[in-house]
């Protein structure tokens, strides 16, 4: 008896089973179509909306014509001088030019005195120069007149050596007709035992010619002391 029950419920749960599916497939085929179709809607929803009207603008307000005889613009004033120099710049500018003529002048006169310098420095070295050169020179001609003298005087020792061996009659012959400048300078060397003969046996006035010239060449020979 239990058997005869339980077979119709078991045939009864596939059936059910089957319309539950069938069901949940159409309910998901009406989504779908549902979602597919929204868009289009709103699309023509859009298009059967009207544009909204632009707003009317109000006509500009005209531009009154410029009466004919409007009188002219006045003129433009003239832009402000721009402010002089003030008495302190003033003084200080003179100051400052004073200033530069001034250091001028100073460069100026230092480049005349260095200028001045280096013409006398050049001077003293060509008059030292000079100098040198006339010193030698002096030094070379008393060199020279050292050597004539004693040469000079070795001829007038020589003379003197020869005219006291002659006899003094022969030697008086010879003093007569000498030149008074050799003959004084030969005669003041002789000795006084030998020029006295000689000087009585020459003519009296040569004799008194030739003791003049003797005493005054001695007064002015320095007196050596």
């Amino acid at each position: 008896m239990m058997r005869r029950l339980s077979l119709p419920r078991l045939r009864l749960m596939p059936l059910a089973a089957v319309l539950a599916g069938v069901l949940v497939v159409a309910k998901i085929d009406r989504l779908l179509r549902m979602e597919a179709g929204a868009p289009v809607a709103i699309s023509a929803a859009r298009a059967s909306t009207p544009a909204p009207a632009e707003p009317t603008r109000a006509p500009a307000p005209a531009t009154p014509a410029a009466p004919a005889s409007a009188p002219a613009a006045p003129p433009a004033a003239p832009a402000a001088a721009p402010p002089g120099p003030t008495p302190e710049q003033v003084a200080e500018r003179a100051v400052l030019e004073a200033l530069r003529a001034r250091r001028a002048e100073i460069d100026l006169r230092e480049q005349q005195a260095a200028a001045r310098e280096t013409v006398v420095a050049a001077a003293e070295r060509r008059l030292a120069q000079r100098v040198q050169e006339l010193t030698a020179l002096q030094q070379r001609l008393e060199s020279l007149e050292r050597e004539r003298a004693e040469r000079e005087e070795a001829g007038l020792r020589g003379l003197v050596k020869l005219y006291e061996g002659m006899r003094p009659r022969d030697a008086a012959t010879i003093f007569d007709e000498l030149e008074m400048p050799v003959l004084v300078r030969i005669v003041d060397r002789m000795r006084e035992a030998k020029a006295s003969p000689v000087l009585g046996a020459m003519r009296p006035e040569r004799a008194r010619l030739l003791t003049a010239e003797l005493a005054r060449m001695r007064a002015e020979r320095p007196t050596v002391r």
